[in-house]
């Protein structure tokens, strides 16, 4: 079934329900390893960049944000490993996708208004779209 299980996390409430059920697939395939993939928005990285004092604050505080879905996935002993790169959240989803042989992508809705979503289109929108492995889009 499913081998490689991406999982798009953002520390947010939306990614840990994604890791939720994420987990739940994993545990039903013995073979399945989740690749918890934390992309840094380069359009609000500066923020970030202009708060932390030091480059090991800013990855400390980057890290963290996964603390709680890397805490669910070893409470639930499914093997998995993370990695946080910058880019456009959507398309490096999808290009890490593709370029990592990924059976499923796992991701969050998002909540944005309908004008927002109308205009911008939301991360989850953008990766179904362009995917060639199926996106299960957790609400």
């Amino acid at each position: 079934m499913y081998k490689k299980i991406l999982l798009a996390a953002d520390g947010s409430k939306n990614a840990l329900r994604a890791a939720e059920e994420a987990a739940k697939l994993a545990v039903l395939m013995p073979e399945a390893m989740i690749e918890v993939l934390y992309v840094v928005d380069q359009a609000k990285a500066r923020e970030e960049v202009m708060r932390a004092s030091s480059q090991a604050e800013l990855e400390q505080n980057r890290s963290r944000r996964l603390e709680p879905i890397l805490e669910l996935l070893s409470g639930r002993r499914v093997p998995y490993r993370s990695s946080i790169v910058q880019g456009d959240p959507g398309p490096t989803v999808v290009q890490y996708a593709a370029q990592n042989g990924i059976d499923l992508i796992v991701i969050g809705s998002r909540g944005l208004n309908a004008l927002q979503e109308f205009v911008l289109g939301s991360v989850s929108h953008k990766v179904v779209k362009r995917a060639s492995c199926p996106v299960l889009v957790v609400k």
